[in-house]
């Protein structure tokens, strides 16, 4: 059996979250926090076959709403589609693909860069293709095609006569919702309030007809509305996740990474609010602290030191995923913000099992700078991106 020893007595820092300055702080280093690593424990996430390897440079890998499975090769700029049983079914080039979401219509959603030339000079620029599946009766890599380009700058085109700086903005990580809005997290060197379709760090949204809406916002009591609260943001993950369903959560709220420096709480849940009057989106709050649920949390200040990846199970067991590339670790939370996994029945645990594992390696059950993950049908997929693989786990209690 596997035991996973978690690193313990941590003096946790004050509960800043209501304040500006509890999240973004002064800069901070993680180097004294552990990474969970293998040991005997009875509920642990156990490595199943296959391994996905020969990429170049894996960088995302998603569960689609068509019940396929998609992984991003950064290096050979591919989209590789895969059925249930991991056989590979295709690839699709994309310029520059970096990141994957997949729509409800079923289109794909591939972040990716375009070559451009305004006033004669060559720029590289981020984008976002929307490619369908679709080809009369038929269906799937093999028939894809690219339906529209979406470039940025998408808001001003006269600001491609700033070049040199738009080519430093970046498209990170993309996420659904169930209307087919989407937001996209985005960093960039420009981060005044004044910049119109700014701050370049920011979570962007776009609507079903890719078109930018805003930047979002975040408001709080103290601040009201603060336009750059977002310190290079990264990993995204929203709730409306496969399988699909008649009736999809339409929950407007989401989880995001934050990168930047001096950021205690690098993972947090955004929540969006509309009342008859107005609409606004606001940090919510986490458990933190009540040692009866775990004995870690999501909210505990300075837990992750760069948070990559993130994924929410779309089967109703309400647990978020998050790989940390320098912790090189898997950790495993409720979406209330706790630690662990519920105990199975028949357990003498009253709080959760903690079931986050890691450290640097090329071993079934240790990573190398992991990038993403994703979770379809009890599996775990973790995009190993330093070893160029796809591993594969899955909960011990969940075999049959």
């Amino acid at each position: 059996m596997n035991r996973i020893k978690i690193l313990l007595g941590i003096a946790l820092l004050p509960w800043l979250l209501s304040s500006c300055e509890g999240f973004f702080g002064k800069k901070i280093t993680t180097d004294f926090l552990g990474v969970p690593v293998f040991e005997v424990r009875p509920v642990a996430y156990i490595p199943i076959q296959p391994v996905l390897s020969g990429y170049l440079d894996p960088t995302d890998v998603m569960a689609g709403f068509d019940e396929l499975l998609y992984v991003v090769d950064k290096g050979a700029q591919q989209v590789i589609c895969y059925d249930q049983g991991f056989r590979e079914l295709g690839r699709l080039n994309v310029p520059g693909a970096k990141a994957i979401a997949q729509d409800l219509r079923l289109d794909l959603l591939v972040l990716g860069t375009v070559d451009t030339v305004v006033n004669s000079v060559s720029y590289r620029l981020n984008a976002i293709y929307r490619i369908g599946l679709k080809s009369g009766t038929n269906y799937g890599i093999p028939y894809a095609s690219i339906k529209k380009l979406i470039v940025h700058p998408f808001y001003v085109t006269a600001n491609l006569s700033k070049g040199p700086l738009l080519e430093q903005v970046v498209f990170n990580k993309i996420a659904v919702l169930a209307d087919n809005f989407y937001y996209v997290t985005r960093n960039g060197p420009v981060n005044t309030t004044t910049q119109f379709g700014g701050p370049d760090d920011g979570v962007i949204l776009f609507d079903d007809q890719d078109r930018y809406r805003s930047n979002i916002e975040i408001f709080s009591q103290e601040f009201g509305n603060i336009r750059d609260y977002f310190k290079k943001p990264f990993g995204l993950v929203t709730f409306v996740q496969p399988p699909q369903r008649v009736n999809p959560s339409t929950s407007r709220d989401f989880f995001v990474t934050s990168l930047g420096d001096g950021v205690a709480l690098r993972t947090q849940l955004i929540g969006y609010t509309q009342t008859e009057d107005n609409a606004f989106y606001s940090v919510r709050t986490l458990a933190v602290g009540d040692t009866t649920k775990s004995t870690r949390f999501l909210y505990d200040p300075l837990r992750f030191a760069k948070p990559t990846g993130l994924a929410i199970t779309g089967d109703g067991t309400n647990y978020l995923f998050v790989v940390d590339s320098e912790k090189d670790s898997l950790f495993q939370f409720t979406n209330a913000g706790a630690e662990g996994v519920v105990p199975p029945p028949g357990s003498q645990e009253t709080r959760n099992i903690i079931a986050s594992f890691g450290g640097r390696g090329n071993a079934l059950n240790q990573f190398f700078e992991p990038r993403a993950v994703a979770y379809f049908r009890r599996v775990v997929m973790v995009v190993d991106g330093g070893n160029k693989r796809i591993l594969l786990y899955r909960l011990s209690t969940d075999f049959q």
